[in-house]
């Protein structure tokens, strides 16, 4: 790491500049720069492996696999545990990092780092509980056994928004279950990847078990990963169109897939609600990492009757949010992560604004400057404007009356789309009835943060495939192999 580096930390050894494979930290020919959103200074110049390291990656991993998963699960279960214990006690160190190259407030950061820490001490526990079936025989003499056993290497591509937790939420299962790892973290967050890999090296995590590839060469690194015969199972987490494109990949090979993908999340809001609680589970659902999570809230769907109050009361709120560098106390948002963030939100206010829909507050870059976007309300948006259409992936509310409950799910449901959806009423059976309508993965009723490591996590149509966090988490990482076993008398 340069000595120039501008973020400041306690441990720096935290900072790496160097990809890491079979538990060495290695250079590469090439370079590439990694910024500072908030202010455009330069952090690091980081090592841009290509195929060639890509492939030495996996050839480490799949040589340490079989020791790996040959070790029982209550010492793979320890290791982990020291894991977990080293990330929350580095917790303002990581934060610090994260917020340097990634922009979310400080305090976001450090709930980041917890949030991610916890995948790694869940699974480490549940790495205990990896159980098998005796299944009752039809003869006698005879048993049935289903056991569960690792995939083998896992690849992983994790995205920019949560350099740690995106990670952690794939490695803690996969190493759990006894399987090697391999991740190709998002090129404009590789730090936050590369002090986890410190950490796990620090907690005795074994050679070739953790695997960095940092790179700016997504497609041919991504080919490797995707479409190697010693890569078992590949994860990512990102946009629907790349995900589509590695899912068609790992097909020549038939690996394991799990893909969490792009959302179009509504937030229903209905005549019943407790409007002010709602406000506040708008705030966070939708101005969490200024509006660049994948389970935001993209589409506000208030009943008619309640649009104007609840407009009103989320405005207010939302013209007190502070924006600024996420290292400034009391700053809530922060910047977008790139100049074409900001012009893909530009572009989709611009549209909905030309087609009729009304500005409440924002609707425009950030007196900052910048990749800062001022928090925005739309009212007057329609189902057919492109900004209800697409993903936002930033800091802008867009608000859509409806008339009844039908009318509500059938506009909630007409997308593609089907990763997290919210609902606010205060009526039981309301409540019950809309959260078995909304075809989503997952479904918050009266919350705006659902996320956790104690649920499974996922979407359904082209929202993803496969779950993380929760038991079913370390399913994705397992095989079950049915055993007949005779000859045993009677």
């Amino acid at each position: 790491m340069t000595s120039h580096s501008p973020v400041v930390i306690t441990d720096r050894a935290l900072l790496c500049d160097r990809g890491f494979i079979d538990g060495v930290w290695l250079a590469a020919s090439k370079t590439f720069a990694v910024h500072n959103p908030a202010s455009g200074v330069e952090l690091a110049q980081v090592a841009d492996f290509g195929p060639t390291e890509t492939t030495a990656a996996v050839a480490a991993a799949a040589h340490a696999q079989p020791a790996w998963a040959a070790r029982t699960a209550k010492d793979r279960s320890a290791i982990l545990r020291r894991w977990f214990e080293l990330i929350v006690a580095a917790q303002d160190d990581l934060a610090a990092i994260m917020t340097a190259e990634q922009g979310k407030p400080l305090a976001e950061a450090r709930g980041e780092v917890l949030f991610g820490a916890a995948f790694i001490e869940w699974f480490g526990e549940e790495a205990k509980r990896t159980y098998g079936e005796v299944i009752p025989s039809p003869v006698r003499g005879r048993q049935l056994l289903a056991l569960r056993q690792p995939v083998g290497v896992v690849a992983a591509i994790t995205p920019w928004n949560f350099p740690n937790a995106m990670i952690t939420r794939k490695a803690a299962p996969a190493l759990a279950a006894g399987c090697t790892f391999i991740v190709k973290p998002a090129p404009e967050t590789p730090l936050s990847a590369l002090a986890l890999a410190v950490l796990a090296e620090r907690a005795g995590v074994p050679l070739g078990v953790f695997n960095v590839i940092p790179t700016t060469r997504a497609s041919e690194v991504g080919s490797v990963l995707t479409e190697h015969p010693l890569v078992r199972k590949f994860s990512f987490t990102g946009s629907t169109a790349v995900g589509k494109l590695l899912m068609a990949q790992c097909a020549s090979t038939v690996k394991r897939v799990s893909l969490e993908l792009g959302g179009n999340a509504p937030f229903l809001v209905f005549d019943d609600a407790d409007l002010d609680a709602a406000v506040v589970g708008a705030l966070a659902s939708k101005f969490r990492n200024a509006g660049q999570t994948c389970v935001c809230a993209n589409r506000f769907l208030v009943q008619s009757s309640v649009v104007d109050s609840f407009t009103r009361k989320l405005a207010v709120a939302v013209a007190a949010l502070t924006v600024g560098d996420g290292m400034t106390p009391g700053v809530v948002q922060g910047p977008l992560i790139s100049e074409r963030a900001v012009q893909k939100v530009e572009r989709l206010v611009a549209d909905a604004t030309a087609q009729g829909a009304r500005v409440v507050c924002g609707g425009a870059r950030h007196a900052l400057g910048g990749t800062f976007y001022a928090p925005t309300v739309l009212a007057g948006v329609t189902p057919a404007m492109t900004i209800a259409r697409e993903e936002i992936f930033g800091p802008v509310v867009t608000i859509i009356p409806f008339a009844d409950d039908a009318d509500a799910i059938a506009m909630a449901n007409d997308t593609p789309f089907g990763l997290a959806a919210y609902a606010y009423t205060r009526d039981l059976a309301r409540a019950w009835r809309v959260a078995e309508a909304l075809e989503y993965g997952m479904v918050g009723i009266n919350e705006g943060i659902i996320s956790t490591e104690l649920a499974p996590f996922g979407g359904i149509k082209e929202s993803g495939i496969g779950r993380e966090g929760a038991r079913q988490g370390i399913d994705e990482y397992l095989e079950i192999k049915y055993v007949a076993m005779g000859g045993l008398g009677g």
